[in-house]
């Protein structure tokens, strides 16, 4: 009898602590500070996000914000300036600056021929998922001609690399030259190796750089 009132008193103090710590628990909760809930929390709007005001009528185009802005300026000839697009996977877009001799003139571009040299750049197209047939071109191996007025000018690689592809689109819509030279009138898309790139690097400008050579200031 006494082995099992020593038992029965065991239990009823072990019931007694997990009572008192069941207690304990439930007082610390009831002490926790509620939740936080977006409703109750006073927040500044401008925190979260910046005034419309100050957001751009329209997102600016991949070639802003994924790209870093390089200039040959005077590339083998006076006011030959072509612009050098270049993405961090190291692929570099070409084309004719604001500057440029041909967008400068009176008369606007009204052709554009990718037949130079021996064989057409269009047909130089590459491809596959590894371009491994891509043409290498050198830095002055010329892209295309573009007729302003009564005189043709010659586009120019800038850099040493390989011609993965011409817009086409500049054959039958060669105005895109006039009025969008800087995105959808790009010339050509190449890709120089690292060294190639960083030899060429050297004489190109920055796009700041360029703004203080030609004196293109942003009001």
């Amino acid at each position: 009898g006494g082995v099992v009132w020593g038992v029965v008193v065991m239990m009823d103090e072990c019931q007694a602590s997990e009572h008192e710590s069941f207690l304990q628990k439930e007082q610390q909760q009831q002490q926790l500070p509620p939740p936080l809930c977006c409703e109750s929390v006073d927040l500044d709007p401008n925190c979260l996000y910046p005034s419309a005001a100050d957001l751009p009528l329209r997102p600016l185009p991949a070639i802003h914000c994924n790209f870093t802005h390089f200039f040959a300026v005077d590339f083998l000839k006076e006011h030959h300036d072509q612009y050098i697009y270049r993405h961090a996977n190291g692929l570099c877009v070409i084309g004719l600056a604001p500057t440029h001799i041909a967008l400068q003139s009176h008369s606007p571009v009204t052709a554009l021929d990718f037949n130079v040299g021996k064989q057409s750049r269009v047909e130089m197209r590459a491809t596959g998922k590894r371009k491994n047939n891509a043409y290498k071109l050198e830095p002055n191996s010329a892209l295309c001609k573009v007729v302003s007025g009564d005189t043709t000018y010659i586009v120019r690689c800038c850099v040493k690399g390989a011609l993965l592809e011409v817009n086409e689109r500049l054959v039958k819509l060669p105005s895109l030259l006039n009025s969008h030279a800087a995105t959808e009138g790009y010339i050509a898309i190449l890709m120089p190796k690292p060294d190639d790139w960083k030899e060429a690097r050297k004489t190109f400008l920055s796009l700041e750089e360029y703004r203080d050579c030609k004196g293109l200031h942003e009001k």
